[in-house]
């Protein structure tokens, strides 16, 4: 299968879907790849390297976009990357299609097939394709809300810690995944209060015994949930339905009721945020304040840190890449069942239920049924 990579053209995304090892992979396998020239520079892969690995650098995305059968992106395509489609077209990359009607329209139109990283779910029902990013997210998460709690950001201007005989900073965490796990042990690691709510009580009690009395869990209820707002200093929303739009937990009249100046970083915001006031901002302008309280919306979070964010995804989506170009994205279905719930879009039909659900009007088919 002739592969395809091309550099991110996202706001400040510096990540790249394949790197110099991965090349090594597929060229090993007896596949081509088109690499466009300068695609791996913003997390530290040299053309040269790309050319040592076996690829064929090609200055042109639109060349590489026309010749492969499988592009394998970090992001989801932008709008001036739609006219580049072509049918056939296995697009392996984030696609979060929930919240983005323009692109679930282009990818129908042109027939591409979007196989998602982000639904990707294996027989455990872990989202190893997700794990990864959310992981770095969710770390990313406090080190953003310890930045802009301070007062030129205009936030309260206190420290996560505190110092003796200061009080510590209040941190609410709204969902116990993958990313409230990992936001959870590094808030408790600089020494912050922490509170974290989830609607399974089962997972609550594993992170009661992960993290034992230097945390509060609580069950998700609005009322728990506007409890511990209102004292917070930083609120972070890691709530996640796989492939679906996120509730909007954090409400717009929560603000009024907590300090001017405290952060509301939405981890979820990929997914459509689970805060009513939360709106996509990126790396370049990441903040706005409403009601006092400084939102952090960033859209691709672990693209500030593309060296670790590119080396942990691409240690997770090579293994099912490479059983896509061996077989074809059909016959590795059959052989990998697990990848039939990565595919979102075939033939021109939505085929994940969760983005059907968002979009009545489009076509919709049971992907096990067209393959």
């Amino acid at each position: 299968m002739r592969i395809g990579c091309v550099k991110e053209i996202k706001n400040n995304e510096f990540r790249v879907g394949l790197t110099p090892d991965n090349v090594k992979a597929y060229a090993a396998a007896g596949h081509e790849v088109l690499i466009e020239c300068g695609a791996g520079l913003g997390s530290g892969f040299t053309d040269e390297e790309y050319a040592a690995a076996g690829a064929q650098l090609i200055p042109d995305p639109a060349e590489v976009w026309k010749q492969v059968e499988m592009m394998v992106k970090v992001k989801e395509p932008l709008p001036s990357e739609y006219p580049l489609f072509h049918e056939g077209l296995i697009l392996y990359t984030y696609l979060h299609l929930a919240p983005d009607p323009e692109q679930t329209e282009a990818l129908l139109a042109a027939k591409v097939t979007g196989v998602a990283y982000e639904t990707l779910m294996e027989r455990d029902r872990s989202l190893p394709l997700l794990v990864p990013m959310s992981q770095i997210a969710g770390r990313l998460s406090i080190q953003q809300a310890a930045k802009y709690l301070e007062k030129r950001f205009g936030g309260e201007g206190i420290l996560l810690a505190g110092v003796p005989g200061t009080p510590k900073a209040n941190i609410v965490i709204l969902g116990g995944g993958t990313v409230g796990t990992n936001a959870c042990k590094i808030a408790v690691g600089m020494g912050a209060n922490v509170t974290i709510i989830d609607i399974s009580l089962k997972r609550l009690e594993y992170l009661d015994d992960l993290f034992g009395s230097r945390i509060q869990t609580l069950y998700s209820t609005d009322a728990n949930i506007e409890k511990a707002v209102r004292d917070a200093d930083v609120v972070i929303g890691s709530v996640l339905i796989p492939g679906a739009a996120t509730p909007k937990l954090f409400k717009k009249k929560y603000l009024k009721e907590m300090r001017p100046g405290a952060v509301f970083v939405d981890v979820a915001i990929d997914q459509g945020g689970c805060g009513e006031s939360s709106r996509v901002t990126s790396h370049d302008d990441p903040i706005f304040i409403e009601e006092g309280i400084v939102h952090y919306c960033v859209g691709n979070m672990p693209g500030a840190v593309p060296r670790t964010s590119t080396i942990a995804l691409t240690n997770a989506t090579l293994r099912y890449g490479l059983q896509i170009a061996a077989y074809g994205l059909e016959e590795a279905c059959r052989r990998n069942p697990v990848i039939y719930s990565a595919i979102n879009t075939y033939d021109g039909k939505i085929t994940y239920p969760g983005v059907a659900e968002c979009y009545p009007d489009l076509e919709s088919a049971d992907i096990h049924e067209l393959i």
